[in-house]
């Protein structure tokens, strides 16, 4: 249908303004459980988390939109082999943990409190990979409402759990509020799960389709490990950020206790922030793939063009007046959803910058949905070198964080001008 791809980012937009609702919701009422403290060890987690969800996932959710869009394979049993190799990747991962997380939170981290909620990972993972496999067949289908009702159902089971748990594991000790709220996610993936289930139309399958297929498997991987290696390249560079801030800033003069604290003022409050939009231009770049995929296979490159103007116009048309918002009324924002006034000055700064980043999300899903994820895995390792070395280099200035600042900057600017101008090349522009 013409219009499918206005359809299906107008329903993405509006189910993710309800899901954005619910997810700022949930950080208002952790950081007020939690502190600045709190959010300070949360955000030093998270990139470990996000480093090993990226292997987890292995780039398989792309690669499965993509071929079950190009309908050039049997849906059931691309699904299926996607399923079992992130299965044993899970189970490796949860063994990795088990027996390295005493060595990365005491000695990677610099904080042993961070043990439990690392721990707390391997369980999460399995359910994350299988609900991903399952996102990606309704969106290679393009059907968007059931990634729009399980985002919400997700949420609000986060929300419940917060709310009764948190206070709970917080009378036992920080580091058990922040483990707990990682190992929330297995409830709130579970039940994306079983919506997805439910959902999914007469999907009887024969041992055949079960049984691994070597053609699906290379194919998959094909997709996979230039995806993954882009994502993993990103993770490993937000990995390293807290260990490169902590070891250069306490070298220089810092304490430790200064590094945490402002750490959690721009992840906790700045960055959440100012990439409000991103979950929409996100739901854009994954409206757009089986799209440009079915297109550039068929080699209807007008067409192609002219999704990728749209997807660039929406994230433009959300982008651009938040972007003055953040600009101009921070303070307003953080008192009214963190009550906080932390962090204004750096909003002012990095907020003209996201705006480049609310369309490098729609690009880079173009890159992937044409073949080309090896060169945006090409601009995403260029711009986590030049992120890593400004982050190491303007550390040792001793201007605190905005080292931090300036380095997600020239990386934000780096990858989007990159991938437009390959972006381009490949379509003759």
């Amino acid at each position: 249908m013409k219009n499918k791809f206005i359809k299906s980012t107008i329903i993405l937009i509006i189910g993710g303004f309800f899901t954005k609702l619910l997810g700022m919701i949930i950080k208002i009422v952790l950081t007020r459980f939690i502190g600045s403290e709190g959010i300070g060890l949360y955000s030093m987690i998270m990139p470990t988390f996000m480093l090993l969800n990226g292997i987890a996932s292995l780039g398989l959710p792309t690669a499965l939109n993509v071929l079950i869009a190009s309908e050039k394979y049997n849906t059931k049993n691309i699904v299926f082999t996607s399923i079992m190799i992130s299965l044993t990747i899970d189970i490796l991962i949860f063994i990795f943990l088990i027996t390295c997380s005493s060595y990365l939170s005491n000695y990677m981290l610099n904080d042993s409190r961070l043990y439990y909620g690392l721990i707390a990972m391997g369980f999460t993972f399995p359910f994350i990979t299988i609900s991903n496999a399952l996102r990606s067949y309704f969106f290679a289908k393009e059907r968007m409402y059931p990634h729009v009702i399980t985002n919400i159902i997700e949420d609000l089971v986060k929300l419940i759990l917060i709310i009764i748990g948190v206070p709970f594991f917080l009378a036992k000790g920080i580091e058990f509020a922040v483990a707990f709220v990682i190992l929330s996610n297995v409830l709130c993936e579970l039940s994306s799960i079983i919506i997805f289930l439910f959902l999914i139309p007469s999907f009887k399958c024969t041992k055949k389709e079960l049984k691994p297929n070597k053609k699906n498997i290379k194919a998959l991987l094909s997709i996979a490990l230039p995806t993954t290696g882009s994502r993993l390249i990103g993770s490993i560079g937000y990995f390293l950020e807290p260990i490169i801030i902590t070891y250069v800033l306490i070298k220089v003069g810092y304490t430790n206790n200064f590094i945490v604290n402002e750490y959690g003022i721009i992840n906790g409050y700045v960055m959440q922030l100012v990439l409000l939009p991103s979950f929409f231009t996100g739901a854009i770049s994954q409206a757009i793939i089986p799209i440009v995929s079915k297109g550039y296979v068929n080699k209807n490159y007008s067409y192609v063009k002219k999704k990728i103007k749209q997807a660039i116009f929406f994230s433009c048309l959300i982008g651009i007046p938040a972007t003055f918002i953040f600009e101009f009324f921070p303070d307003i924002l953080l008192k009214f959803l963190f009550n906080t006034n932390k962090g204004i000055e750096y909003i002012k700064v990095i907020a003209p910058i996201c705006l480049l980043h609310y369309i490098q999300s729609p690009i880079s899903s173009t890159l992937q949905a044409m073949g080309k994820a090896k060169i945006s895995m090409m601009g995403t390792l260029i711009g986590t070198l030049f992120r890593t070395a400004s982050l190491f280099i303007f550390s040792y200035l001793k201007i605190g964080l905005w080292s931090l600042i300036i380095a997600t900057s020239v990386n934000i600017i780096f990858v989007t001008l990159f991938d437009l101008h390959y972006v381009k090349k490949n379509l003759s522009y």
